[in-house]
């Protein structure tokens, strides 16, 4: 199965995954560190990553919780170096992201200090992160998966900043797919979930509905152990098995 014996020097497959003290991202490492492997993790707030980061540590698993903001690039720096003191990367999911405004305001009133640090966030510390974990990801063949959004591609009311973002990530993995055809290259759509981001986007109403981020997990890991060819995927149209 991909990525289950990685062709490396070291014995464990290594994930990077930002935002991984809360939602889809801490719901995923912990899939993972199930499996084995081992991981870098990081989140704005330390208290926050550092009980993540306890719960999913595993025997003969090696969690390194990296506290900072990715839009930072001393911090990008630190968790690659992270990701090398474990002996390589063979995934890097770029996971984090900054929601915007709550409540979502239109384009007209969207504050645009506010839209550039959406985008640091969102698309530059991403793409530098990419930049910078490239040779290790090309010594594994390993994969880079973007989390995106329906947002990237639907015109909904109010989620014009955001969805700009996601579209700009979309598109910077489309083309890094081209630059890089020994990497696998995905552009990942989990759908709407339960998570503190989409509660804080529809501030006050009940999000009861949306599935928990451990219900789309599943649909990640086949997308990983089946390898298919870099491109965009959304959890609802992976095999039913995916969503068991």
């Amino acid at each position: 199965m991909f990525l289950l014996i990685p062709e490396k020097e070291h014995t464990m497959p290594t994930a990077l995954i930002t935002g991984g003290s809360r939602g889809f991202g801490r719901a995923l490492a912990a899939a993972l560190a199930d499996k084995g492997w081992d991981l870098v993790v990081d989140a704005r707030n330390r208290a926050d990553l550092d009980a993540a980061a306890a719960q999913l540590s595993r025997a003969g698993t090696t969690v390194r919780a990296v506290a900072g903001d990715v839009a930072d690039a001393g911090h990008r720096t630190a968790l690659v170096r992270a990701a090398e003191e474990l002996g390589g990367l063979d995934l890097l999911v770029n996971n984090a992201s900054m929601l915007g405004p709550s409540p979502l305001p239109a384009l007209a009133d969207y504050p645009l200090d506010v839209l550039r640090h959406v985008l640091d966030v969102n698309v530059v510390g991403p793409l530098g992160l990419i930049q910078l974990a490239l040779p290790l990801l090309q010594r594994s063949n390993g994969v880079v998966v973007d989390v995106t959004s329906d947002a990237a591609v639907e015109g909904y009311e109010g989620w014009g900043g955001y969805g700009a973002s996601k579209a700009a990530l979309d598109q910077l993995g489309n083309v890094l797919a081209a630059e890089h055809p020994d990497l696998r290259v995905y552009r990942f759509d989990p759908g709407d979930m339960r998570t503190q981001m989409h509660q804080e986007a529809f501030p006050g109403e009940d999000i009861s509905d949306r599935p928990e981020p451990e219900a789309v997990v599943p649909a990640l890991l086949v997308l990983l152990r089946d390898a298919p060819p870099s491109g965009r995927y959304r959890a609802a149209d992976l095999p039913a098995e995916a969503r068991r």
